[in-house]
């Protein structure tokens, strides 16, 4: 090993220095820094950013939880008795266990910690102790132990559309504010009547949580990679489109408009891109395709994603919404949950289900999302000082009426470093 070499990096990354004063030069040390990865959580997670943590139909009622993390930190979602959303650490104060260790489902009127059975309320607030007082007077806890001072620590919690977000900061601003309008209105354009849950999953990837975020924000990689995609005319960049990214540069939305390709039909076959594979395939039960207009704007694919790591996915009338987990420097969870709504048709629960198989780790599109970011990291092994190259589009990170660009994934970056004081 060239020490020299090694301990120029660290110093690098310790003092924050980035190799261009750009967006669009990303060095490979971001995805593989032990340090730096524990930065995250603490400047990422647990600062002034919003983290979703559930449905609200996931605990639409008193004592109805949902266990998630907030970067690496286990929390609680729980309907408290007040009708309100509650969010705390799930973290026993006595020796630090999980509280609650079900993904979810409904604890009447407290939690309860296995190992030595100390309870909460539904408000995270410490509430009872086994053997207090100890046994005839002998033992138990000091008679100035004071409760209220040892419970886990809580987040504030908000609601919008259905989705519930917590956050462990005073200073995070509204979540409107947060998202930005642009890409607020694209929300709540998908989100915009009670929900449903269909089913969910959790998919392990070989990957930094960074790649999966870079990956849902480029559009430039999904006509290319996604060989059904386009095949199918599903996302095709010589349809209509574009990409939104607010202001912060944090939140973005990127959608296909179904609208004919014209003199552009022939451009994948023309540059001899890998996913042109018309006439080579078809589906043996082509319904699997069979939409219907839902929203009333002819966009048949959108991308939407909120930082640090919520995105909401709308393909054709497949719906979902997927969280990023962090789990170390080369390794995350990818939690997806499908849904529809209180008011489907059978018809229409039935077209779900069926496109339910577009996405997911064998899913007809995404198969491939579940490699690439592996790719990459094992790709940059050796390549800590080098640096990617994201400039389709430019090298800022605004609004786009195209999606042949990276501007959204240049927008995670300036938000990135704004946090990360690089």
């Amino acid at each position: 090993m060239d020490i020299r070499h090694d301990e120029g990096l660290k110093e690098t990354v310790s003092n924050g220095i980035w190799p261009e004063e750009s967006l669009a030069r990303v060095p490979y040390w971001v995805y593989q820094d032990e340090a730096n990865y524990k930065r995250e959580m603490e400047r990422l997670f647990e600062a002034a950013t919003w983290n979703f943590v559930c449905l609200e139909a996931d605990i639409p009622s008193k004592g109805d939880y949902r266990t998630n993390h907030v970067g690496i930190m286990p929390v609680i979602a729980v309907r408290g008795a007040d009708g309100g959303v509650n969010c705390f650490e799930n973290r026993c104060s006595h020796r630090g266990a999980l509280i609650a260790f079900d993904d979810g489902g409904n604890v009447g009127n407290q939690f309860r910690c296995v190992y030595h059975s100390w309870s909460y309320d539904l408000s995270g607030n410490l509430r009872g102790i086994a053997f207090e007082r100890g046994i005839n007077g002998v033992g138990g806890m000091p008679k100035d132990f004071c409760r209220e001072d040892f419970s886990p620590r809580k987040l504030r919690t908000t609601t919008l559309a259905g989705l519930v977000f917590a956050t462990l900061s005073p200073d995070t601003p509204p979540i409107e504010e947060y998202i930005g309008a642009d890409v607020l209105g694209r929300l709540k354009r998908v989100l915009n009547r009670p929900i449903r849950v269909m089913g969910r999953f959790v998919q392990p990837l070989p990957n930094n949580w960074k790649l999966y975020v870079e990956n849902v924000k480029d559009t430039y990689h999904a006509s290319i990679l996604h060989t059904f995609l386009t095949t199918f005319r599903i996302s095709r960049l010589t349809q209509g489109g574009g990409v939104l990214v607010s202001p912060d540069g944090g939140n973005h939305s990127s959608y296909t408009i179904a609208i004919p390709e014209g003199a552009n039909a022939n451009a994948y076959k023309e540059q001899q891109i890998r996913s042109d594979l018309d006439g080579r395939f078809a589906l043996a039960d082509p319904s699997v395709l069979d939409s219907v207009e839902e929203f009333g704007d002819h966009i048949q694919l959108q991308i939407l994603s909120v930082f640090p790591g919520f995105i909401l996915q709308q393909i054709h009338n497949c719906l979902a919404v997927r969280h990023v987990v962090p789990r170390g420097v080369g390794k995350m969870d990818l939690v997806w949950t499908y849904f529809g709504f209180a008011d489907d048709t059978p018809e229409m629960n039935r077209r779900r289900l069926k496109q339910q198989n577009l996405v997911g780790p064998a899913g007809f599109i995404s198969m491939e999302d579940g490699c690439v970011g592996g790719f990459v990291q094992r790709g940059t092994a050796a390549a800590a000082e080098q640096v990617s190259v994201i400039e389709m589009g430019g090298s800022t990170a605004e609004s786009q009426a195209t999606r042949a660009t990276e501007a959204s994934v240049r927008g995670f970056w300036k938000a990135y470093r704004r946090f990360m004081g690089y």
